[in-house]
């Protein structure tokens, strides 16, 4: 009977386990909803400032404005943002984009750069302090679902690394969200700003929507709109001086974009484990429920027979 009892203390365990897999999951899809509205939020105020440089970059050609953003020097030392999250349970997405990062620094190093870490979300922190990593900065603690204040801040930083010439190249390791199952760690150059990075594109959202009581994604196509000014159209300032005060802006969306995705990709990746730790309980809850019946089972049986047994023992 006591290996009855610890099989129920076990099956029992199982069950409150599965119940904070299942309410964990459901969070983390309402939260990739959340995100999923912030990104759609922002999309006006992105478009709007993504026309305005378009139009500019028509009018003037980039290569010849003098501005820092701008500026292309040689490169000595590359300043790495990495973005993580502060919190585990997320399967592999944490160490994806840290690997990533890893190995574009061994890349850097092979190559005579140097290079320096800006560190967002407390698992990257974590594993490169305890390597004795070159690190500029860190942040942690900010919001699940990033916020243009937190993306500001961390600009800001960016941009004064930048511009102190401490470093004379930004890439941003971050990772792209695709769906709710897939995700991809991507390396993108944030500074210096480039006329490439301004050319037009279709671009596209994520929509989480619900078929059958499942979740799934859908990828929306955003088309560009026209980004021409008109021939006579009379700026009152100069166009640089328009263009040196957007660029900032555009880093600053950028990022918030790139944290965004980020942000998608750790609660799917953790909606993800959290399902298939549920799927695993209810298969253990399974085996130990026909284990428990096998054993109560043979339990029973072999009462019976003692109890027949001391039955024709009387009998003889």
């Amino acid at each position: 009977m006591a290996n009855l009892k610890g099989i129920r203390d076990r099956i029992k365990s199982v069950k409150n386990t599965k119940k904070i897999t299942e309410a964990m999951r459901l969070v983390a899809a309402a939260k990739v909803r959340r995100a999923q509205e912030q990104v759609i939020a922002t999309r006006p105020f992105a478009d709007k400032l993504a026309n305005v440089l378009y139009g500019l970059q028509n009018r003037l050609r980039f290569e010849e404005a003098n501005l820092p953003l701008l500026r292309q020097r040689d490169v000595r030392t590359v300043g790495l943002l990495v973005v993580t999250g502060d919190r585990g349970l997320c399967g592999a997405y944490n160490t994806n984009v840290i690997r990533r990062a890893e190995n574009r620094a061994k890349e850097l190093k092979a190559e005579g750069r140097d290079y320096k870490f800006v560190l967002v979300g407390r698992k990257a922190i974590q594993y490169f302090q305890r390597r004795n990593q070159p690190i500029s900065n860190t942040y942690t603690g900010l919001e699940q679902i990033p916020t243009a204040t937190e993306a500001s801040q961390v600009a800001d930083e960016l941009l004064s690394l930048f511009l102190s010439d401490t470093v004379d190249r930004i890439e941003l390791v971050y990772t792209k969200f695709v769906s709710l199952i897939s995700s991809r760690p991507v390396i993108q150059t944030l500074l210096p700003l480039t006329a490439q990075g301004l050319e037009t594109r279709d671009d596209e959202i994520f929509r989480l929507t619900s078929r059958s009581g499942n979740f799934e994604v859908t990828r929306e196509k955003v088309s560009s709109e026209e980004r021409t000014f008109p021939r006579d159209m009379i700026f009152e300032q100069d166009p640089v001086q328009i263009l040196d005060a957007l660029l900032p802006l555009y880093l600053n969306n950028q990022l918030l974009r790139a944290m965004q995705e980020s942000a998608a990709s750790e609660l799917a990746a953790r909606m993800t484990a959290m399902n298939n730790a549920s799927d695993n309980a209810t298969e253990m809850i399974g085996s130990l429920t026909l284990t428990y019946n096998k054993a109560r089972q043979a339990a029973i049986t072999q009462e019976i027979l003692e109890v027949v047994g001391g039955a024709e023992s009387l009998r003889g």
